[in-house]
């Protein structure tokens, strides 16, 4: 049985949830989760790679078991997300790893790459877009109209992202087995992006997400000089992030491997686990001698 061990270090002054299993030596796998889960989406898969990879899967500030300051105390942007990471990564002394990013996870990982190329090594992404391809209009449009012109008019629409029965959506739109995705999932996100403020937090970062496609350009230039060795697995019926988003990555990276999970949404792990374990293993092993 492999053992998980739940664990928290102190960044700039907050409380930040990671967990951990693996080898101390083993090579690093960087877990960055997206919205509005936490590192909780990852707990079968941290065990079934942890025989071969150390691997480190931090809950955001706002999200799971990690401090959530309220919204007038901390500045929720990707970018002071990707501070957060970046230093608990220098305080675990993981100065190389290999990145599995989903929704939210994907700016985040893709500031970690631009500010250090040099420590990742490698790149799985899980319906986590950096093109613009990809973005599904209805699901997005209002976000778009929200980070342009946040108000009373633009905000109902936002703010309904956190309601139960959207967060249920999220896991099971486009699942062709719905019955393998435990309730859970969406019953513990909901509470917990509800505490008190938290709403605050969500609609910060949801009008900020417009920040990161002003990114894309540098990222590409990333792509295409370092040639980071990428999967992209996908759940193909996602109707957030659509399969396009996934084929993008081959016009920077010819040598990306695009894998289109069919029956599978948004949170690919609930209902394809194995899938995209076999998937990252063999993409990972293929690569190994630059993890």
């Amino acid at each position: 049985m492999v053992e998980v061990r739940h664990r928290y270090a102190t960044v700039q002054g907050h409380r930040v949830f990671y967990r951990e299993a693996g080898a101390g030596e083993a090579p690093a796998l960087v877990l960055l989760h997206g919205f509005p889960s936490s590192s909780r989406m990852f707990r079968r898969l941290v065990p079934a790679l942890a025989d071969r990879f150390r691997v480190i899967a931090p809950d955001h500030l706002g999200f799971g078991n990690s401090d959530a300051p309220p919204a007038e105390a901390f500045p929720y942007t990707f970018d002071s997300l990707a501070d957060i990471t970046e230093e608990l990564l220098a305080q675990l002394d993981a100065a190389r790893y290999a990145l599995y990013v989903q929704d939210y996870g994907a700016p985040i990982g893709w500031r970690l790459a631009l500010r250090s190329p040099e420590a990742v090594t490698a790149i799985v992404t899980q319906n986590g877009n950096a093109y613009e391809d990809g973005f599904v209009p209805e699901f997005w449009d209002p976000v778009w109209a929200y980070s342009e012109n946040p108000g009373p008019e633009t905000e109902p629409p936002v703010r309904a992202a956190l309601s139960l029965d959207a967060i249920r959506w999220q896991y099971l739109h486009g699942v062709d087995r719905p019955e393998l995705v435990d309730p859970d999932t969406w019953a513990v996100d909901h509470r917990e992006v509800n505490r008190p403020g938290n709403d605050l937090v969500q609609l910060s970062l949801l009008r900020d997400y417009a920040s990161n496609r002003s990114l894309y350009p540098r990222l590409h230039a990333y792509f295409r000089e370092r040639q980071v060795p990428l999967l992209a697995v996908w759940g193909a019926n996602d109707e957030i992030f659509g399969p396009d988003g996934a084929r993008a990555f081959a016009r920077d990276l010819p040598d990306a491997e695009i894998r289109l999970v069919p029956g599978g949404g948004h949170f690919l792990l609930e209902s394809h686990l194995d899938t995209v374990a076999g998937y990252m293993r063999g993409f990972l092993t293929t690569v190994g001698s630059t993890v």
